[in-house]
Parts: C-alpha cells; sequence; structure tokens
C-alpha cells in the first residue's frame, strides 16, 4: 500500500531576516506532487535559503512551512536533502548508506540490499569499502544522491548539486537526478546553471531580491518571462 502523500507543500509568508536585514520577503508558493521544481535567481536572491526553509532545516523570522497532505506527520521522515558540498561521515561509502538508513529506522537486516541497491544505481558499484572523503567531487556527489535515494523519499531538495564538478561528474548526476523523478521523488532545486534549469526543470520559481517575482513552466518562463527582473536575468543582466 502507498503511504499518504505529504504533499503539497504551502509556503505561507515567509520572511527571513538577519540583523535586521532582510533576506527573504514575503514568499509565499504552493509545492505540489510531480513537476520537477526549479528555484532560479542572481546570487543572493534567497535560493539556499528558500531550500533551507523548506526543508525545516532553519527557522522563518515570520511566516510557516507547511505539508497539507494527508501523511504530513510523517514529513521529516519522508524528505531529504543533497547540499552544494556534501556532508559525508569519515566513513566508508557503504557505512555512509547503511548509517542514514540506520537513523531512519530501516531494520538492519534490510540495510545491507538497500545500501547495495543504491551504490549500484548511482555506478559506484565495487566503492562500497572505499573511504567516502578520498573520493574524487564527483564520486562524493553521487554517493550523497545515493544515500538520499536509499531513504525513497517522497521529497528530494537539491542545493546547486552540479556546482564545481566537471561536465562528466554533472551529466551522470543529472541522470541520476532524472532517475530519482522518474521514480516518483518530487524534486526541488536551486541551481546556478540555466542549462541545466532548461534540462531538469518543468517548472521554475525565479526569486529577485528575497522576493518571488515569478513563476511559470518552463518552457514559457525561458521562451517569454513575464518580469523585467526575469528577463533581464536571462540576457545575463541583474537589475537592482
Amino acid at each position: 500500500m502507498t503511504a499518504p502523500t505529504i504533499l503539497p507543500l504551502s509556503i505561507e509568508r515567509l520572511f527571513y531576516a538577519v540583523a535586521g536585514r532582510a533576506l527573504l520577503e514575503s514568499v509565499s508558493v504552493e509545492i505540489a506532487a510531480g513537476s520537477r521544481t526549479v528555484i532560479l535567481g542572481p546570487n543572493g536572491a534567497g535560493k539556499s535559503l528558500c531550500l533551507r526553509l523548506a526543508q525545516g532545516l532553519i527557522a522563518p523570522t515570520a511566516g510557516c512551512v507547511v505539508w497539507k497532505g494527508p501523511g504530513a506527520a510523517q514529513a521529516k521522515m519522508r524528505q531529504a536533502m543533497v547540499f552544494q558540498r556534501p556532508v559525508l561521515l569519515r566513513r566508508s561509502a557503504a557505512a555512509n548508506v547503511s548509517y542514514a538508513l540506520a537513523v531512519r529506522g530501516v531494520p538492519r537486516a534490510d540495510r545491507p540490499s538497500r545500501v547495495e541497491e543504491a551504490l549500484a544505481r548511482a555506478g559506484l558499484a565495487g566503492l562500497g569499502d572505499r573511504p567516502a572523503r578520498t573520493m574524487s567531487g564527483g564520486e562524493q556527489q553521487k554517493l550523497a544522491l545515493a544515500r538520499a535515494w536509499a531513504l525513497k523519499p517522497e521529497v528530494l531538495f537539491l542545493d546547486e548539486p552540479t556546482a564545481s564538478l566537471d561536465p562528466a561528474a554533472v551529466r551522470a548526476v543529472e541522470a541520476m537526478i532524472q532517475a530519482i523523478h522518474e521514480g516518483g521523488t518530487k524534486i526541488v532545486m536551486t541551481t546556478h546553471d540555466l542549462g541545466q534549469a532548461k534540462r531538469l526543470a518543468d517548472e521554475v520559481l525565479f526569486l529577485h531580491n528575497g522576493r518571488l517575482v515569478e513563476r511559470a513552466p518552463a518552457d514559457r518562463f525561458f521562451e517569454h518571462p513575464s518580469t523585467l527582473q526575469a528577463a533581464a536575468f536571462l540576457r545575463g543582466e541583474i537589475l537592482a
């Protein structure tokens, strides 16, 4: 039986300030299941901050983040996040995945097969005994994705998941993201790479100066942006 969904995710009048300076202002949006949601915007627009607030890693100054699906009580257990720089334990690749499963409450007897499957899906079969922190940047990011994938999350948050990777590693990570999406996981991600956004996004949320100024299907956003800020961004310009 399929577990009740935790979606949609409702972000309501989200405000976040540090030392009196507003970094996000009155952001409201509802994120539904299915489509891949990509958050775009200039540096400092609040993309990563918005993602961390949505995932519950930090608390907003005002406003709220609410999971509205019938399975909302299990929201913390049904989501995962992968950062730009993978956070890996000083353990083997396999032990990193196994530890995440243990924390999530997966029975010990079920963990080895889940670890093996996750590493194989990530193209890391045979590397389970390698110390995670000695792996290449691309391998580390694939391991972080494998660890998240092993948890079978309903929602996966990705914060600039291919920043600083070489083109081959970017292609491998994007293939994993696509496979995770095809497996039924909702993808919510930030990226600074417009080419990547065009390849992966179904819908775009565009932030500018801490405000959500445009939301549109990806094809419409890239072909006919409806705001001056988004149009300037796509031209490589930034409006004040």
